[in-house]
């Protein structure tokens, strides 16, 4: 019998589209963290996440189930947009509200199972560096910054990024060149150190 690990997305997509729940929960298990990274680095705030997370998989429960899913090889990617469309929406809707959010509260990212058995200075250093990174990634224009959380939380491919984002690959190739040539110049002038 295969373990939960061996079956691939498309098997547990079609398990569940079958009437089986517990491959739907398999799914979520395995891209939760991702998906929930992703979608803090952008919103900056714990309970705003949680909320997008959870629409995020019940948009995904919806779309599997009316057959709106097309298997390109890559669910990550089509969960990670689905994410990406919600937050814009939230924005759009915010603004609309004409509503402002100023919680720059700190978000303890690591707060995981897979960290229990670190120390609890292994966990301040890598707590500090997720919060220099994200406040180096906040010096960014937004076009670059974009592409780079897509690229590196989101695991999307420079082609999905072109897509989603309605620009060329060259476009986006060139958005994370300068995304990585703007952040080592950023690290060097104020002599950051992001190394463990």
């Amino acid at each position: 019998m295969n373990t939960a690990q061996e079956i691939t997305d498309k098997k547990l997509v079609e398990q569940f589209v079958e009437g089986d729940s517990s491959s739907f929960e398999e799914l979520i298990k395995r891209y939760k963290d991702r998906v929930f990274t992703y979608i803090l680095m952008i919103v900056k705030n714990q309970d705003l996440a949680n909320d997008i997370f959870q629409d995020t998989f019940i948009k995904v429960m919806s779309s599997l189930r009316k057959s709106k899913y097309e298997d390109r090889g890559s669910l990550i990617s089509w969960i990670i947009r689905i994410s990406h469309n919600l937050i814009i929406d939230h924005f759009r809707k915010e603004k609309r509200l004409q509503t402002v959010s100023n919680d720059d509260s700190e978000i303890d990212l690591f707060n995981s199972a897979k960290f229990s058995d670190s120390n609890i200075e292994e966990i301040l250093v890598k707590q500090q560096i997720e919060n220099d990174v994200r406040k180096l990634l906040d010096t960014l224009p937004n076009e670059q910054k974009q592409v780079v959380l897509l690229r590196l939380y989101g695991d999307m491919s420079f082609k999905e990024i072109s897509e989603l984002t309605g620009v060329s690959i060259n476009t986006a190739l060139g958005r994370m060149r300068y995304a990585l040539i703007n952040l080592r110049k950023v690290i060097e002038d104020n002599k950051i150190n992001l190394i463990v």
